[in-house]
C-alpha cells in the first residue's frame, strides 16, 4: 500500500489509504522506516474502520438473511430462486462487511462464475439479485456509501424456440396425463407454467370461453380467451370436490407440484427427441404460430399479457408474408404509383418478368 524511499541519508515513508495520505521523514535507519510504515498503515486502516457506521459493518451474509425473510419471501413468488442465487453470492461476499464490497470484487465474482461454465444469462440474474440486495440495504439505512458499479454481460435474450406441428403432436401423444392436458393448454392459450398449474375452476367461464387470471407475473388481472380444443380438454378433467384447483396434487387439496411437472416435461421432451426445448418455449410456440398465421403483433401482445410491445417484437420476423401483403395494399390505393412503375420498369427485364 505504501513505500519507503531515501533522499540523501534520510529515509521517508509515503502511504495513502482511502484518500488520506501520510508522507514524512523518519531518519537514517531503513529498518526503522519499514517498521514505522507498517504501524502507520495499521493506524490508518483502524481509524477508517472506526469511521464506518456500525450499520455498514453488517456482514453481507447477515443482510441476505434479512433480505430473504423481510422482502423476498413476502414480495416475490420466485424467492426460492433468490435463495439459490444468494448461496452463490455468499461464497464470495458473505464474509465481507457491506462497505467492503467494491467493483473489483464483483468483477472477480463474474470471472469465477465464468470459470465454472455458468451461462452469462444466469450470471446476469445473480448480479441483478446482488444489486437488489444492496439497494435494499441502502433503503433500510444499512449502507451509506455508494453502491458499487455492477455491469451486466451483454446477452441476446431474443431466443425463440418453437415447435413444429409434427413435434407438438408427438410430444402430446407421448405425454401422460395430466401433463398432456397442461401442454395442450399452454399451446392454445400461451399461459405460463405457474398460471396453468395454479388454475382454479372458478377462474374458467365456459359460457363466454374465457379464463380470468388474477395472480399473474405482472401482478395484474388478465383475460385469457380459450378455443374449443381447450374446452374439450378441460371437460375431460375430473373435478374434485376436495380442491378448487384444476390440476390437483397427490394430497387431493393443493395444486400439482410444479417441480414434478417440470421434471416430467423434460423427460417427455427427451423421449420425443426434441432438442433445446423448455416448458416456457410452449408460450413462444403459441405466439409464433399466431404470428405465422397472420395475427397482428398488437393482438399477440394482449394475448400474452406483455407490458412492453418490445417483448412482442421478437416475433416480427416470423411474418414476412404479412409484411409483403401490407406493402402490396398500396398498389390498390395509388393509381399513380402503377403509372410511374410502368414508365421505369421497362429497363429491367428481370423485374418485368416477375410482374408479367
Amino acid at each position: 500500500m505504501g513505500r519507503i524511499f531515501q533522499i540523501g541519508n534520510t529515509w521517508y515513508i509515503d502511504t495513502c489509504y482511502k484518500g488520506k495520505r501520510v508522507r514524512k521523514a523518519v531518519g537514517r535507519d531503513r529498518k526503522l522506516a519499514e517498521s514505522i510504515l507498517k504501524k502507520v498503515e495499521v493506524q490508518l486502516i483502524e481509524n477508517r474502520y472506526l469511521e464506518i457506521k456500525k450499520e455498514e459493518r453488517t456482514k453481507f451474509s447477515e443482510l441476505t438473511k434479512l433480505f430473504l425473510g423481510t422482502y423476498s419471501k413476502i414480495n416475490k413468488r420466485s424467492w426460492k430462486k433468490d435463495k439459490v442465487i444468494i448461496n452463490h453470492l455468499n461464497k464470495v461476499f458473505g464474509h465481507k462487511c457491506l462497505y467492503e464490497i467494491n467493483s473489483k470484487d464483483i468483477e472477480e465474482y463474474k470471472k469465477m462464475r465464468i470459470s465454472e461454465n455458468v451461462k452469462l444469462s444466469t450470471i446476469n440474474r445473480e448480479l441483478a439479485c446482488l444489486r437488489t440486495i444492496l439497494n435494499k440495504a441502502k433503503e433500510w439505512g444499512l449502507l451509506h456509501s455508494a453502491i458499487p458499479r455492477i455491469v451486466l454481460f451483454k446477452v441476446d435474450n431474443q431466443r425463440i424456440r418453437y415447435l413444429t406441428e409434427p413435434e407438438a403432436e408427438k410430444l402430446i401423444e407421448l405425454s401422460p396425463e395430466p401433463l398432456k392436458s397442461i401442454i395442450i393448454l399452454a399451446l392454445n392459450t400461451g399461459m405460463r407454467r405457474g398460471e396453468i398449474i395454479s388454475l382454479k375452476w372458478d377462474n374458467i367461464n365456459f359460457k363466454d370461453k374465457m379464463i380470468t387470471l388474477i395472480d399473474t407475473k405482472n401482478k395484474e388481472k388478465r383475460i385469457v380467451w380459450i378455443n374449443n380444443i381447450v374446452l374439450e380438454t378441460l371437460s375431460r378433467i375430473p373435478r374434485k370436490t376436495t380442491s378448487p384447483f384444476v390440476f390437483v396434487g397427490k394430497d387431493g387439496i393443493n395444486h400439482i407440484s410444479e417441480h414434478y411437472i417440470s421434471h416430467l416435461f423434460e423427460k417427455m421432451v427427451k423421449k420425443a427427441k426434441i432438442k433445446d426445448f423448455k416448458f416456457h418455449d410452449l408460450r413462444h410456440t403459441f405466439a409464433s404460430w399466431l404470428v405465422m398465421r397472420g395475427v397482428n403483433l398488437k393482438t399477440v401482445q394482449e394475448l400474452l399479457g406483455h407490458k412492453s410491445f418490445n417483448m412482442t417484437l421478437r416475433y416480427s420476423h416470423l411474418a414476412p408474408e404479412v409484411k409483403k401483403q401490407a406493402v402490396e395494399l398500396l398498389e390498390k390505393s395509388h393509381v399513380y404509383g402503377k403509372n410511374m412503375a410502368k414508365g421505369k420498369i421497362t429497363k429491367n427485364s428481370e423485374v418485368s418478368q416477375v410482374l408479367n
